[in-house]
């Protein structure tokens, strides 16, 4: 069984981050934007409803990438990434097609479905955590933010994982916080 440990999927998303960052600080065309940000682990109340995972912060690496393609007046473009848990609690990556508008103001929405990876439970064991019930699960991004120039932005994101009642349990899961993104 699948047990991907939140260092190791720190490790790996920080490697992925500085195996791209030379090549799109340089080329531009691979990565159009590296976002990084500190989300609210397990919001209760959201979308889940069911007993939240323990209090903490969450850190989320993100890399939107190229090509993009226009839809509905904004771009569809891939992204990926993960959310990782500072307590040992469920910690996740993901690949999303995430559809992003941005007004002449430099207000921008964005929306994406994908799937993610975790490290969690999948059935009830300890009661301290989600029982997810699949170890792939959907991911469905939403983010509003401003983009303060060319290169700088600054949003509220928000997520959520869960396997849409495929099979059971599914407790799902929802992080929200803030981000900091940085467009090439």
């Amino acid at each position: 069984m699948l047990n991907l440990r939140p260092r190791l999927v720190l490790w790996i998303l920080l490697a992925c981050c500085l195996a791209v960052w030379p090549d799109a600080a340089s080329a531009g065309p691979f990565v159009d934007e590296l976002k990084v940000g500190v989300l609210w682990h397990d919001v209760p109340g959201l979308w889940s409803s069911f007993q939240a995972e323990p209090n903490s912060a969450d850190i989320n690496v993100e890399a939107l990438l190229s090509p993009s393609v226009a839809f509905l007046g904004g771009t569809i473009r891939p992204a990926i990434g993960g959310s990782i848990s500072t307590v040992g609690a469920t910690s996740d990556a993901y690949i999303d097609a995430r559809w992003q508008y941005e007004t002449p103001c430099g207000v921008f929405f964005g929306l994406g479905l994908g799937a993610a990876v975790h490290n969690g439970q999948l059935q009830l064991e300890d009661w301290d955590r989600k029982a997810l019930g699949s170890r792939v699960l959907f991911h469905i991004p939403a983010e509003i933010g401003y983009r303060f120039d060319q290169h700088s932005s600054l949003s509220a994101y928000f997520e959520h994982m869960s396997n849409a009642y495929t099979v059971s349990p599914n407790e799902g899961m929802d992080r929200l916080g803030v981000r900091y993104g940085y467009r090439f």
